[in-house]
């Protein structure tokens, strides 16, 4: 997410970065830079004139100018105003302040994902908010459309309601509305259909339900991927129902970001939340702050350890933890760390979210460092027998030939790999010996938040230069996060979140 955009914004700040003092030509340089890189990333040029304006207007200010820092004082004037350009300073819940059951009405075009969306918010309101959740769909023109919903309300054991052939959309809604109040359920989402481009007729039926339904939520679903599209999309939309909020689907696969960051400004409607996955529970909850912090380079470490705390497995963790404190580690905890990490979105899903890793890339990419890597080494590790992967020192020259050929792999990958867990096995005895420094240089080459690791200079400058704005989870959400940690092994994750195998390469 952002790739394009970071790496641009990133060249920016390396060059001014460093200097004792900027000038106004210094300033309007990096400025001229930005506005190309926002542009670039298919940002409305509207919503980049007004981004320029209000970052000029700052990074030429007595603050500036007088600052110790001025180069981080421009930083942090860019991260305010991708913040107020991305909808301000606090997320915008959804809301279902209603008599029960509370409608959420999901619109947009066919192929932007509604029917996915509306099965992974049905499952995040009865995961974390305890609601109890129904599905209706209201799509009676693409074939098996309403058959989809229903078979992913039994996937996540979400109650759809069931079929009746030849009911019109807002037959369905009627029926919908009056089966959720008798049975008692607190939130009901309707699916409405889609049409390839916008049309009078669809208008015109989504109005229609949304008068029988009177929803307290109305979204609308849009593909990042189409960039301004989507943006003119929403506004066609808005401009016909009165939407409250928007979803993005496909954030993960969107190296511009231009529709994201537009989207707030063109339409006044925030984003609520990003769809950044295939899975059924890939769907957060959008926050500016985040975002901002990703587009500059420093990660949302609150998202890669509420990640962790969905998929991770409370007793593969507790066992994990009760063999690293006696200072053992064999290949098939190698394995299960490797699989962790494919749950969690794979290298490039996690490395998105670590803070300082932009630069990285470029080293990474010279190492071979990507998730065919991860598959590879799976692959030679599920090629060994039970007893090759609890003492590795078994692999002798014939026995790494053997697995070389099960796995479709050279002989040289089978050494890399064993070093590297002799590497980690020599890490986790030195923990259990050392107590508390031990722990920290585990966590650190495992990739664990808040216990070493690049990045945390980086937040702490500058959050010193905004008054405490930085992209900090608050007091709730840390205590949310706490209680599920809690649940998985004392609030401590040994071995929990998964390593990056082999980097930084040994030079």
């Amino acid at each position: 997410m952002f790739e394009a955009l970071n790496e641009r914004l990133t060249g920016v700040f390396d060059r001014i970065t460093g200097r004792g003092a900027l000038s106004e030509k210094d300033v309007a340089e990096a400025m001229r830079e930005v506005r190309v890189a926002l542009l670039e990333a298919d940002v409305a040029l509207p919503v980049v004139k007004d981004f320029i304006a209000f970052a000029t207007d700052r990074a030429t200010g007595e603050d500036v100018i007088r600052s110790v820092k001025p180069a981080d004082q421009v930083v942090k004037i860019v991260y305010d105003g991708l913040v107020e350009m991305l909808g301000g300073e606090e997320p915008t819940p959804i809301n279902l302040n209603a008599t029960p059951p509370a409608v959420i009405l999901m619109s947009g075009l066919q192929g932007s994902g509604k029917t996915t969306t509306s099965a992974k918010l049905a499952l995040r309101l009865t995961k974390f908010d305890r609601k109890k959740v129904m599905m209706a769909s209201l799509d009676t023109r693409r074939p098996a459309a309403m058959e989809q919903l229903q078979t992913l309300g039994k996937q996540i054991e979400v109650a759809t309601l069931p079929i009746v052939p030849g009911e019109s959309p807002v037959q369905i809604t009627r029926r919908a509305l009056q089966s959720a109040k008798l049975q008692g359920y607190d939130v009901l989402i309707l699916d409405t259909a889609g049409r390839i481009t916008l049309d009078e007729a669809l208008m015109a039926e989504v109005a229609e339900v949304a008068a029988v339904a009177r929803p307290v939520e109305t979204l609308l679903v849009a593909d990042s991927l189409t960039g301004q599209d989507a943006v003119r999309t929403a506004r066609a939309f808005h401009e016909r129902l009165p939407l409250t909020g928007l979803v993005l689907t496909r954030a993960d696969g969107d190296g511009r970001g231009g529709a994201m960051l537009s989207m707030r400004a063109v339409t006044g409607l925030p984003i609520k939340y990003l769809g950044a996955g295939e899975k059924v529970d890939a769907l957060e909850v959008f926050d500016a702050r985040r975002v901002a912090g990703r587009i500059l380079g420093q990660g949302d470490i609150v998202a890669l350890v509420e990640k962790a705390s969905q998929e991770l497995d409370a007793s593969k963790a507790e066992a994990m933890a009760r063999k690293l404190a006696k200072g053992q580690f064999d290949l098939n905890d190698l394995a299960n760390q490797l699989q962790q990490m494919k749950r969690m979105g794979g290298l490039q899903g996690i490395m998105g979210l670590l803070p300082g890793v932009a630069k990285m890339k470029a080293q990474m990419a010279d190492a071979n460092i990507d998730d065919r890597m991860i598959a590879r080494q799976e692959a030679i590790i599920s090629s060994m027998t039970k007893a090759e992967r609890k003492k590795p020192d078994l692999l002798n020259a014939s026995r790494k030939k053997r697995v070389a050929a099960g796995a479709g792999v050279e002989v040289q990958e089978i050494n890399r790999l064993l070093k590297q867990h002799r590497q980690m096995a020599d890490m986790v005895k030195s923990m259990s010996k050392g107590g508390g420094k031990g722990l920290k240089q585990m966590a650190a080459m495992m990739g664990m938040p808040g216990m070493g690791g690049g990045g945390a200079g980086d937040m702490a400058r500058l959050k010193s230069l905004g008054g405490g704005k930085m992209p900090e989870p608050s007091a709730d959400e840390m205590k949310a996060i706490q209680d599920r940690l809690a649940g998985l092994g004392g609030g401590q994750l040994p071995g929990g979140l998964p390593g990056l195998p082999g980097f930084p390469p040994k030079k």
